[in-house]
């Protein structure tokens, strides 16, 4: 029997149970789901960039491993901090699902002028306001049919792509909005399974799930991401499509939306993490 850690969510759950079933078909062995609640999922009221950002998701499931409550972790790869947690290690990134982002409810065109958008995004503010500066903004928190549910009056919420397609309400969607002006989070679309670090059965059975293009992107932008040493607290970006196109974005300011800087650049043969590195570099230097 495998332990499998996941936070309870809908779209947790569901992730969860995907990977229950490759883990199971490439192992033989029925895996368990072990539910555990996090300081986001306690914290519904605050917004997540001022209860810590980026790990709020993650960290109780990640000691659920480290303790022996449980054999693996499961996450929304974009809410893995940049830097390792000491003692595990992502056995796998999951192939990912699309990475873009949407909007439900009106589409760019049609919000009206001081429209109101709700999401609890940075990043996502900071993309519309460069093309829409206009919009106001409200908090967007909660499970995904919460959610749909708080779609404002003439206005519309801003959603991953990928947390709609885990659960199948796809047909929601009014605007697909393009990676090359809506850069998305870093890791969206991607779910990461983890281990402890010297746990080499675990390590084994998991490696089958792992997909070598994702985890080739996933490393790349997690390198510019680490580099800028930021989570959900700051209006950044960065994505790797299967062309090898490393888009950027990142945005500061007194409202974290009045200078914004993207990059869009084709990633060399060799040393693509040293290349997305300085592209960080440039990108800190372009806004300082």
């Amino acid at each position: 029997m495998i332990r499998l850690a996941t936070r309870s969510s809908a779209q947790a759950r569901t992730q969860a149970e995907v990977v229950a079933q490759a883990v199971t078909t490439a192992t033989g062995k029925e895996v368990e789901l072990v539910f555990v609640e996090t300081l986001g999922d306690l914290n519904k009221d605050q917004p997540l960039h001022q209860i810590g950002g980026q790990g709020v998701f993650v960290k109780e499931v990640q000691q659920a491993v480290l303790r022996g409550d449980a054999d693996i972790a499961v996450h929304s790869a974009k809410d893995l901090p940049s830097q390792a947690t000491d003692g595990l290690v992502v056995a796998a990134w999951c192939a990912r699902r699309d990475a873009g982002d949407a909007l439900i409810g009106k589409s760019l065109d049609d919000l009206e002028h001081n429209a109101t958008v709700a999401t609890g995004s940075v990043r996502r503010r900071a993309q519309l306001v460069a093309v829409r500066p206009d919009l106001n903004f409200v908090e967007l928190r909660g499970n995904i049919p919460t959610r749909l549910d708080k779609i404002p009056a003439s206005g519309s919420i801003v959603m991953a792509i990928a947390a709609l397609e885990v659960l199948g309400l796809t047909d929601r969607i009014t605007q697909r909005l393009s990676v090359n002006d809506f850069v998305p989070m870093v890791g969206q679309g991607c779910v990461a399974v983890e281990c402890r670090d010297g746990d080499d059965a675990m390590h084994d059975a998991i490696r089958s799930i792992d997909d070598q293009s994702t985890r080739y992107a996933l490393e790349i932008e997690r390198a510019f991401l680490a580099e800028l040493g930021a989570g959900c607290s700051m209006p950044v970006g960065a994505y790797v499509d299967e062309q090898g196109v490393l888009r950027t974005f990142m945005a500061t300011g007194p409202n974290n939306t009045d200078r914004h800087v993207t990059f869009t650049e084709q990633l060399p043969a060799r040393e693509a993490q040293s290349f997305a590195r300085e592209i960080a570099r440039k990108s800190r230097s372009a806004l300082a």
